[in-house]
């Protein structure tokens, strides 16, 4: 099919973050004290730093730390890991966003990442000039599995929601684009675990595979 829109997710989708997201992660339990097991972390996947935070903080009782302390900390170094070069898009993503580009398809990027982590992957990749919506997660009230940020997306593309076409990969973002009743393809991203992508219309392994 060929949509009237295309939606990408950003990590796991376009930038290959889980690796540097799980580290930065564990950086901050261990910089607050709080133990946590890294194989807990795929459950966490496609759900902002807030979630996490404020679910461990809770389980641990740690009425002397804030969501936001840690968030804000996350947030600074993750940057600085970004911003020193030490990133690469996913094979095939930057490929994609040029061709659907030049066939005319409007594009739209929604992500839970930070805005300062969004701008930064936009323009290390040189790919701003292809979208013509950018949204990020942060900046709204509720996240993924929560349909808003996809619903706003299909509002600045000026496009219906079913005539949008949503690239995921993990099961809290294709929930999300799925409530939102659009069209999702889920991909299996090398690095973003084992997730349940199921809901997705259709799923590929590798981007190359997506055919518009």
């Amino acid at each position: 099919m060929q949509p009237a829109a295309f939606i990408f997710d950003m990590d796991g989708v376009i930038l290959d973050s889980e690796p540097i997201h799980s580290r930065v992660k564990m950086d901050t339990f261990h910089h607050f004290g709080l133990p946590f097991d890294e194989a807990d972390l795929i459950y966490y996947m496609g759900r902002t730093s807030n979630e996490i935070f404020g679910e461990v903080i809770a389980k641990e009782g740690r009425k002397d730390l804030s969501v936001e302390e840690l968030v804000c900390y996350k947030h600074e170094h993750y940057l600085e890991v970004l911003q020193s070069g030490a990133i690469k898009p996913i094979e095939g993503s930057v490929a994609l966003i040029k061709k659907l580009y030049h066939k005319g398809i409007p594009l739209a990027l929604a992500t839970s990442s930070w805005e300062k982590v969004m701008e930064t992957v936009l323009d290390a990749f040189a790919i701003r000039p292809y979208f013509k919506s950018v949204i990020s997660g942060s900046t709204l009230p509720k996240s993924k599995p929560d349909p808003a940020i996809y619903l706003l997306s299909a509002e600045k593309l000026g496009v219906s929601p079913a005539e949008c076409m949503v690239l995921e990969d993990t099961a809290a973002g294709v929930l999300a684009a799925k409530r939102a009743g659009m069209y999702c393809i889920g991909f299996r991203s090398p690095h973003s675990g084992r997730q349940d992508l199921s809901l997705a219309d259709t799923v590929v392994n590798h981007l190359d595979e997506i055919r518009i």
